[in-house]
């Protein structure tokens, strides 16, 4: 697996896996968006022939980061590619001056909250009806932190 700054340029790629992994999906200007705006910044992980792996975007502001969001090619999830950007999203929060890291996450994604938990994120609130999905009630989302000081660069 190879991890590459993800950059505006990437968007179309990104809105990709976004729509695998999400309904609704954003788009490729959405996710340029996300990239280009304060703060903003991305990891893009490829496989050894360089195809779209997955991705995670997040941003860091006055000490604090949050997870925007991160998705992965469902063909290749549970092979480590979320893990391996989590930890670097971490590290380019920490070198951005955060200290926290936060993000939310639907609570009937057991997978995701597996993931978050592995990575040593812990539940801190909850969104009421956080979650709008097509053709279903809204899902209530965890909201997840983890402290960036406890963890070795």
């Amino acid at each position: 697996m190879i991890l590459d700054p993800a950059r505006p340029a990437d968007a179309a790629d990104l809105a990709v896996l976004h729509a695998a992994a999400f309904n609704p999906p954003w788009t490729a200007a959405d996710l340029a968006q996300a990239l280009g705006g304060p703060g903003g910044f991305g990891v893009l992980a490829r496989t050894a022939d360089r195809a779209a792996a997955g991705f995670i975007l997040a941003r860091a502001i006055a000490g604090e980061a949050e997870v925007l969001t991160l998705a992965v090619d469902p063909t290749l999830r549970r092979g480590g590619v979320g893990l391996a950007l989590l930890v670097a999203a971490e590290g380019l929060a920490r070198q951005n001056g955060a200290q926290a890291m936060f993000l939310e996450v639907a609570e009937d994604n057991v997978a995701a909250l597996a993931l978050y938990a592995r990575a040593g994120f812990e539940a801190v609130g909850r969104r009421r009806g956080y979650y709008r999905r097509p053709g279903a009630p809204p899902v209530d989302a965890q909201v997840l932190r983890l402290d960036l000081n406890s963890r070795r660069p």
